[in-house]
Formats: C-alpha cells, sequence, structure tokens
C-alpha cells in the first residue's frame, strides 16, 4: 500500500513534529497543500491540545498527524539533580541566578489515558509516537477509531519490533536528522547510522511502508529517498524559517549562520540525545554529559539559562534543533515549501 493511500493524503510528504517551533498553523499549512502536517503534543497541556485539535478541525478537513513521546517517565533523583546544577554553577553566577530558585520537574509528558479521551472526540487519521510505542492497551484504543499509527526506528532492531508491535509505517531516522534520537531499545549511540545506510536496510527488514527522515532539504533528496524505497519522507529543519513556524528569534537568526553547519547530538537540554546547532554550552558543557538528570528532568535547570540569555538576544543556552543539512531552510510559506519538495515525484 502506497503511503498516500495508507494516510489519505495527495503528497509523500510529511512534516515532521517540531515542539517548541511550531502550533497548528503549520500543520493546517503543509495538510492544505497535500502532505501532511503533524501537531507535537508531548510539551502541550490537556486544555492546550483540546484547543489545538479544534482549531485544526475548524480550519482544514485534509488529514493530520499528532505526535507524542513514549518515554517512560523517571523518579526524581535528588542527588543528580545537585550535581547537574553544580556542574551549570558558573553559568548561574554568570547570569546572577540563584539555582535553589529553579523548581524541579519534568518538560515533557508520555502518552496517557488523558490524552487518548482527548485525541478520542477528534479522532485525527494518523498518531506517530517517538522513543517507542505506548502500550498494548493505550495503541489499541488509538487504532479503535481508525487512526494510523507510525514511530521512529533508528535501527532495523527497532523497526522490526515496530511492525510487530502494531505500527502501520515505519519512520527511518537517520543519524543526521535534527531534534530528539528516536532511539529506544538501546542507549548505545554507536549504533546510530545515516540516513542512506540505514533507509534501504529497514526497507528490506519489514514489510510496512518505510519513511526516510533526515538530512533530506529538497526536491532532490526526497527523489533520492523514494529510489531507496522510501514510500515517503519526513521533513523538519527546511520548515523551521516557515512564516507558519513559531521559531524563535534566536534559533532562526542561528539557521541562517555560518554555526547552523555544526551540530552534534547533544543531552544537556533535556537528558536525552539530541541534533543541535552547537553553541557555548554544548562547547563548555557537553555535548554529551554523563551527569545530565534522565529524560526529561534535565530541562528545568537549563531552561532558567535559557531564558536569562535570550533576553539579550543569545541562543548560547537554548536548544537549537535542526539537522545536519539546513539548505532547505527557506522563509517561504509551508505550502509552497511542500510543493516544491514534491516536485518531479
Amino acid at each position: 500500500m502506497t503511503l498516500q493511500k495508507l494516510f489519505g493524503i495527495e503528497l509523500p510528504i510529511i512534516q515532521a513534529p517540531m515542539a517548541g517551533a511550531q502550533g497548528s498553523a503549520l500543520a493546517i499549512a503543509v495538510s492544505h497543500a497535500g502532505g501532511l502536517g503533524s501537531l507535537p503534543c508531548a510539551m502541550l497541556t490537556p486544555e492546550a491540545l483540546h484547543a489545538e485539535l479544534v482549531t485544526i478541525r475548524a480550519q482544514t478537513n485534509k488529514p493530520f498527524n499528532v505526535n507524542f513521546f513514549c518515554h517512560t517517565p523517571p523518579q526524581p533523583d535528588a542527588a543528580r539533580e545537585a550535581v547537574w546544577r553544580a556542574a551549570l554553577a558558573p553559568h548561574f553566577r554568570e547570569f546572577g541566578i540563584d539555582p535553589a530558585t529553579i523548581p524541579a520537574g519534568p518538560g515533557r509528558a508520555p502518552f496517557s489515558e488523558v490524552a487518548a479521551d482527548i485525541l478520542e472526540e477528534f479522532k485525527p487519521p494518523v498518531v506517530s509516537f517517538h522513543f517507542g510505542l505506548p502500550s498494548a492497551a493505550l495503541l489499541a484504543r488509538v487504532k479503535r477509531w481508525g487512526a494510523k499509527v507510525m514511530s521512529s526506528a533508528t535501527t532495523v532492531d527497532e523497526a522490526r519490533w515496530l511492525e510487530a508491535h502494531g505500527a502501520d509505517a515505519v519512520i527511518a531516522q537517520g543519524l543526521e536528522a535534527g531534534g530528539h534520537r528516536g532511539i529506544f531499545l538501546s542507549e548505545d549511540l554507536t549504533t546510530q547510522v545515516g540516513t542512506m545506510a540505514l533507509l534501504p536496510q529497514i526497507v528490506r527488514a519489514v514489510s510496512v511502508p518505510v519513511i526516510a527522515a533526515g538530512g533530506i532539504a529538497d526536491a532532490q533528496g526526497v527523489a533520492a529517498a523514494m529510489a531507496l524505497g522510501a514510500s515517503g519522507v519526513q521533513l523538519g529543519t527546511s520548515y523551521l524559517l516557515c512564516p507558519e513556524s513559531t521559531t524563535s528569534a534566536v534559533h532562526r537568526a542561528a539557521l541562517q549562520s555560518p554555526a547552523a553547519r555544526h551540530t552534534a547530538l547533544t543531552n544537556l537540554f533535556t537528558g536525552r540525545p539530541a541534533r543541535g546547532i552547537v553553541n557555548r554550552v554544548m562547547r563548555e558543557v557537553g555535548p554529551i554529559s554523563a551527569v545530565a538528570p534522565a529524560f526529561p528532568l534535565a530541562t528545568t535547570a537549563i531552561t532558567a539559562l535559557r531564558a536569562k540569555a535570550e533576553t539579550h538576544g543569545s541562543g548560547d543556552f537554548s536548544p537549537l534543533w535542526a539537522g545536519q543539512n539546513v539548505t532547505g531552510c527557506r522563509a517561504i510559506p509551508a505550502a509552497e515549501l511542500t510543493r516544491q519538495l514534491a516536485a518531479g515525484l
């Protein structure tokens, strides 16, 4: 089955969900253009999730995707949090921040019964997950209203696991991709490979449609992925400069600077490895730190530094998520970009 038939879309282009850099406006624009727009939901309160779904349903009758994380929330660890804040202490002093005033707490919530209750009212046609899949019971609820399910695989083993546990499509997330790695069967980053090496291996390993993600920035990249067996392509970085995105001013500036050519995996901002533009905190503390609290507990302490720096127009402490190829970033309407990416298919 083609991806277009599976999801009910016209173009095999999926806009990657990008928490913190978009809301419903980007998803609506991409869906209107014939692709699959995606709404990142991991950082939304139940009230905000409901409001965004109301907006999407009011503005388009095209298929769209909602995306959630599937991590297991860790137990707070006061000792590890203290070590983490000690590692950031020189930066707290620089900005006059008293770390004792920074509350501890998670920044992202996993998919839950509460979220499923909200979704059931709207019955989104596609639901995607990161870090595996939710429990069998929650997955069954999602499928009961007819939703198709996809999730990210960063290895062949993960792709096979996803197919065996009910995924209708698999996203082959190469090492080049911006944002969080979808790795979930292991924490070993040496297992992570590039998109063009990973994609054909996953295509051969599973029978469900495979979506290529990572390092693809233009129509030529889309065509190359399709030639290697992809049923569709998921792109995120290329949409970050679109007017419908909510990308911050410091993030937009970084994407358009020479700094964007240097990205790295870092766990400093959330506790899990994610690819972003290398900035001061990544150079001075990481990019990978053994003392960063478990995902998503690393978020709170560094967010205080981010807030202070951004008031001065600096992205030195901001998660400047981006893939290894920013050449497709263009400040044009998302619908126009979507059609350009599909040109020639």
